[in-house]
């Protein structure tokens, strides 16, 4: 039987492989970000990293909150997939446009088809689900509070990147854009 446990660090091993070699695929950038906010969304992210990282509930000797068994971790690892899925459905559709930090690339323009007409940021809201997914099988408090550590500093990269994508794309397209279709949990809307 195949342990669910080495399945989801597979899964992660081969999908930020992937992500760092897919970086060659990007455009030129024309204009970089900085702001407070990037080290601030950096610097929770990598904390919540390293709290969902399973050695550190071992170091921590955490034991988990619950057991899901054998098929309901699978259950997750499915999910999990789903998410990393999202992520790649995403990357694929921006191209040469992605960037790992907030960038304008050249030829930059709005994208909103595919999972882009549901959720403003669809990268970060696969990577959310894959990991509240992987934090939710290691069942440990300080995995969970990693997996939420890691969702609030995508949604304050997300929020630095909508301001900058206002001002780069023009505020009356992205300000509809906007208004069309939620930030990072579909259906969600906002009055």
């Amino acid at each position: 039987m195949i342990d669910p446990g080495e399945a989801f660090k597979v899964i992660w091993i081969g999908w930020v492989a992937s992500w760092v070699a897919a970086s060659w695929w990007s455009g030129r950038t024309e204009r970089r970000a900085a702001t407070c906010e990037t080290w601030i969304y950096r610097i929770v992210i990598f904390a919540g990293a390293i709290l969902i990282a399973p050695w550190t509930s071992r170091a921590l000797v955490e034991r988990p909150t619950w057991q899901l068994g054998y098929y309901g971790a699978f259950a997750l690892v499915v999910v999990m997939l789903m998410g990393l899925g999202l992520t790649w459905w995403a990357r694929i559709l921006l191209g040469r446009l992605w960037s790992s930090a907030i960038t304008r690339k050249e030829n930059h323009r709005l994208v909103d088809t595919g999972p882009y007409a549901f959720v403003r940021h669809p990268i970060y809201t696969g990577l959310i689900i894959a990991l509240l997914a992987t934090a939710a099988t290691e069942a440990t408090r300080v995995a969970l509070l990693g997996a939420l550590l890691v969702a609030l500093g995508l949604w304050v990269k997300a929020r630095a990147e909508e301001y900058f994508l206002l001002s780069e794309l023009g505020l009356e397209a992205y300000t509809s854009y906007r208004r069309r279709v939620p930030m990072l949990v579909p259906f969600l809307t906002h009055r």
